[in-house]
């Protein structure tokens, strides 16, 4: 197994890791901070996505596109952040999943009155199409790479907006005791709007950066959701540095599993049953590591114990 195999696999595993990190630090955010259980947030990665291959496929504009899909989705978060979720801060986890399930239902009807049942497919930009010469000849696409450095750029203006800012220090006093700080005179709902919007807007961005390698089609945003959920559950609820980390693991742990396990295995195995089990064991992998997790640490890596 050669040794560009192996880096260019890291390289995807960290560009699959970044992209779940913007989908899971506003989720992080929003169930650390309201806790609130939002399974909509799958459809605004989806919204980003349908917005950027939109706007792009009118204007031949990447950027614009991009623009577009923070727009929407942060538009369509604070819509729904005052029209429906403001109503569930105090009611049962079941009711907001109920509801934000309806939301989903609504978002993907929507999506697909508007833009129809077939897939749009948004171009990567001529500028950072084609492959890249990294160090020891390795050729790897200069997008995926653009990918790595939006993601890890974005994950450090998160950390100095939670932890150096005004705005951090109510987000983090909010996760804490939201009645204290609304005792000294936070508006309460301006702050939950205001990280509503920006989980939003973070999720759409995702949604539209990955919708140039794959297709934008309807329901796209729900297996992405669910990894989502996997990443701040190891990484620990309310932390984005355990988002961040949580979803490099996840990354890693499906790309490098899907990869390297059946190649594993046919050392003691015939080809076929190799990579059949192989297949099999790598798509559970990342609720093995969730499971480890767990048992190490109950409240994630960086979760807060009780």
């Amino acid at each position: 197994m050669s040794a560009i195999l192996i880096i260019e696999q890291v390289l995807n595993g960290l560009q699959f890791g970044v992209m779940l990190f913007l989908m899971a630090a506003g989720l992080t955010l929003i169930f650390g901070v309201m806790g609130l259980i939002n399974l909509a947030h799958g459809s605004l990665y989806m919204v980003g996505a349908f917005a950027a291959a939109a706007v792009a496929g009118a204007t031949g504009s990447f950027l614009l596109g991009l623009v577009a899909a923070l727009a929407a989705a942060a538009l369509a978060g604070t819509l729904i952040e005052v029209v429906v979720i403001r109503r569930l801060y105090a009611a049962p986890h079941l009711d907001q999943v109920l509801a934000t399930f309806a939301l989903i239902l609504v978002f993907s009807e929507g999506t697909r009155w508007i833009f129809g049942s077939f897939p749009l497919f948004l171009e990567i930009p001529d500028a950072l199409s084609g492959p890249v010469t990294l160090p020891g000849g390795i050729e790897y696409p200069l997008y995926r790479l653009t990918l790595i450095g939006i993601g890890l750029a974005i994950a450090v203006g998160l950390w100095a907006l939670i932890e150096r800012t005004r705005i951090g220090i109510q987000i983090r006093a909010g996760e804490n005791d939201r009645e204290m700080i609304a005792a000294l005179g936070v508006d309460i709902s301006r702050l939950y709007t205001l990280i509503f919007a920006l989980g939003a807007a973070l999720a759409g961005l995702a949604g539209a950066l990955v919708g140039a390698i794959q297709s934008v089609q309807v329901g796209m945003g729900e297996p992405v959701l669910i990894l989502a959920f996997v990443v701040i559950v190891i990484g620990g609820i309310g932390s984005i540095r355990g988002a961040f980390i949580g979803a490099l693991l996840v990354g890693l742990t499906d790309t490098l599993g899907g990869v390297f396990l059946p190649e594993v295995f046919k050392l003691f195995m015939e080809p076929g049953a190799a990579q059949k089990s192989g297949a099999a064991i790598a798509s559970m992998g990342i609720y093995i590591l969730m499971g480890c997790v767990l048992v190490w640490r109950p409240t994630g890596l960086f979760g807060a114990r009780p």
